[in-house]
């Protein structure tokens, strides 16, 4: 089992799409990942071999935010939003939601209002 990121990637998948299980890489970057290291898209995570586990870790460390990394700097970015006291910081810090949809009969998630139905 190839441990990336801190995140134990599935044994049984292809390794292109087994890079998209971590957080911030998806099917595009996981391509461009697999060309820098010029391993087989359809090699299966269970065979790589150490060798390219390593480089795809190294690649990963040095040219992407990835993980904490990037759940951090998203976090700093809403709060930045929220101080700055832009529109989209007022509906953040609100729970409302951001971009122009409308909350008359909808957006019951974001505003977790769910109404409550009778069980007997």
């Amino acid at each position: 089992m190839a441990r990336i990121a801190g995140i134990d990637l599935p044994k049984n998948k292809r390794i292109e799409v087994g890079l998209t299980y971590i957080y911030g890489i998806g099917v595009t970057r996981s391509q461009e990942i697999i060309k820098k290291t010029k391993i087989n898209p359809d090699t299966i995570i269970k065979d790589l071999n150490d060798q390219e586990i390593v480089s795809i870790r190294q690649i990963l460390t040095e040219q992407y935010q990835i993980e904490g990394d990037l759940k951090r700097l998203k976090s700093i970015n809403i709060k930045r939003l929220m101080d700055i006291g832009t529109y989209r910081g007022r509906r953040h810090r609100n729970n409302l939601p951001l971009r122009g949809q409308r909350t008359r009969t909808n957006g019951r998630t974001r505003r977790n209002n769910h109404k409550r139905t009778n069980r007997k």
